[in-house]
């Protein structure tokens, strides 16, 4: 009877999720216009939508899953996720207007777009599609797995993980192929009312039913796993880098803090919650409010230390069920179906717009260059013609992660291991490119390729963290020497080159260009 009631609820919801989906785009043309429209809701968007939609991004089935089961198996490492999260949304404070400006001013969509266009290379916007669909399409499997799992536990084993995945991608599709970010926004709107009421009821439920308070709680918390609650923290599980706690010290802690609070402000995801604002000003205030949004991962934090004495020695991916084992423990089988929506809609929101950005770049830059430009082709058209091409993409890219999450499992995951440290890589290329004219695209791709190489070099061979600090700050370091040296040494160059033909040109026409402006006088 449990199962049937969790499942019900959990039912009702999906179908709800997807009308809400459908319902975003009536009114704009049934399939919601050209790829403007679909990839960035026409940057429309007000600061409450950005504000819905960037949380239940950032907000992913790691908020459940991977917070329980970091504070489960290490405990104060994992407030490393609020610290980078709170810091990142200041940084974006300044790099997501920069960002609109730009893409609003010369017509762009996408991370991408934005770096063809900076650079006058397409090739570099379909390169760097390719290289963000690697580092992209993990995430993409792990929402898959942790729907899967989730489902598969709150509905008391009545739905198997395989049904689960192939439930994950059917309502994502299904929704996102249609309506695109506007429907994600609209989706993320029902997410966090669930994730908001049931971390809040959780938050004062748990440790009353199980400690009487957060007193006891934490007088038990100090007197028996005193660890947990200082860096390295504890040494259970295996969870994420430096498995064990010995390499989750303070240096691993300010390093990765300050990687990832870059990193997430060009996150291509990060990138189209920007780009479908309506002006900068929406995105200034949604940098101020969304730090708010981190209380709420607190909860799955101290949850799932609180699981540590409650149901102590679960090991490897069971820790990270450690939340949902005190949830199926303790409640109703109608309360369990709700929390096990909000976390199962963590994994939805987050995916869609995975799959979405993932569409959009390779429909806006990749296929323009594998098809040949039609003569006389008005731009509605082609927009047109580009959104199908980015519609079809996402149902691939959807698939492929589906397919390898029942067929090969683990392989995805390995590369997720050098997603956030690899797209990091891309920080050079991104921001130095749209702050300093003179940053050249032969200094930006050098960096790029050292620092990917570093990347995969440390983590694959098990030095991450190295030194105690997170690998992929170390790479970027060697990313932006690169670029540095190879900026300055190419500026020598052509400087005497230019300085030499200056010195060819006649005075008269010397006089005339350097009046008219010309870079070559300058």
């Amino acid at each position: 009877m449990n199962a049937v009631v969790a499942t019900g609820v959990f039912v009702a919801f999906m179908v709800l999720t997807v009308v809400l989906g459908l319902l975003a785009v009536r009114g704009r043309g049934g399939g919601g216009g050209g790829l403007t429209e679909w990839s960035v809701g026409g940057r429309s968007l007000g600061a409450v939508l950005i504000w819905v939609l960037m949380a239940g991004e950032s907000y992913t089935s790691f908020s459940y899953l991977g917070a329980a089961g970091w504070g489960y198996n290490h405990g104060a490492p994992v407030l490393y996720v609020v610290a980078y999260m709170s810091c990142g949304y200041a940084v974006g404070y300044l790099v997501g207007p920069l960002l609109w400006e730009y893409a609003r001013r010369h017509d762009l969509v996408g991370l991408t777009d934005i770096l063809a266009h900076r650079y006058g290379r397409p090739w570099l916007g379909a390169a760097v599609a390719v290289l963000a669909t690697v580092f992209l399409l993990p995430y993409i499997q792990l929402q898959i797995t942790g729907m899967g799992v989730v489902v598969s536990t709150i509905s008391y084993g009545a739905i198997s993980l395989n049904w689960a995945y192939f439930a994950a991608f059917a309502v994502t599709t299904g929704f996102v192929v249609v309506s695109g970010l506007r429907g994600s926004a609209w989706v993320s709107v029902l997410k966090d009312v669930l994730v908001i009421g049931t971390l809040a009821f959780l938050a004062v439920y748990v440790p009353l039913h199980y400690f009487d308070g957060y007193g006891p709680f934490l007088d038990r918390l100090v007197a028996e796993k005193r660890a947990w609650l200082t860096l390295p923290g504890g040494s259970g599980g295996t969870s994420g880098s430096g498995a064990g706690g010995g390499g989750l010290g303070g240096a691993w802690y300010v390093t990765t803090s300050l990687l990832n609070a870059l990193t997430v402000v060009i996150f291509p995801t990060t990138v189209a919650g920007y780009l479908g604002a309506r002006d900068a000003d929406a995105l200034r205030r949604n940098a101020i409010w969304l730090p708010a949004y981190n209380v709420l991962l607190f909860v799955p934090m101290f949850l799932g230390m609180a699981a540590l004495l409650v149901v102590p020695g679960l090991t490897g991916v069971g820790s990270n069920l450690a939340l949902f084992e005190l949830v199926v423990d303790s409640l109703p089988a109608w309360a369990v179906g709700v929390v096990g929506v909000a976390a199962a809609l963590s994994s939805i929101v987050p995916m869609a717009v995975f799959m979405l950005v993932i569409g959009t770049m390779w429909g806006r830059s990749v296929f323009p260059l594998l098809s040949r430009r039609r003569a006389g082709e008005a731009r509605p058209a082609r927009e047109v013609r580009q959104k199908g091409a980015a519609q079809v993409v996402v149902v691939v890219a959807g698939a492929v992660a589906l397919i390898l999450t029942y067929a090969a499992p683990t392989t995805l995951v390995r590369l997720s291991l050098i997603s956030y440290e690899g797209m990091a890589q891309l920080l050079p290329l991104v921001l130095l490119g749209l702050v300093w004219k003179r940053f050249t695209l032969a200094a930006g791709l050098s960096g790029l390729v050292v620092g990917v190489a570093v990347v995969c070099a440390l983590v694959f061979t098990g030095r991450d963290p190295v030194w105690g600090v997170n690998a992929g700050i170390v790479a970027l370091g060697a990313n932006l020497g690169v670029a540095l040296v190879v900026m300055y040494g190419t500026c020598g160059v052509y400087g005497t080159r230019a300085r030499r033909a200056w010195r060819r040109v006649p005075a008269q026409r010397r006089t005339r260009t350097a009046l008219e402006g010309d870079d070559t006088a300058r």
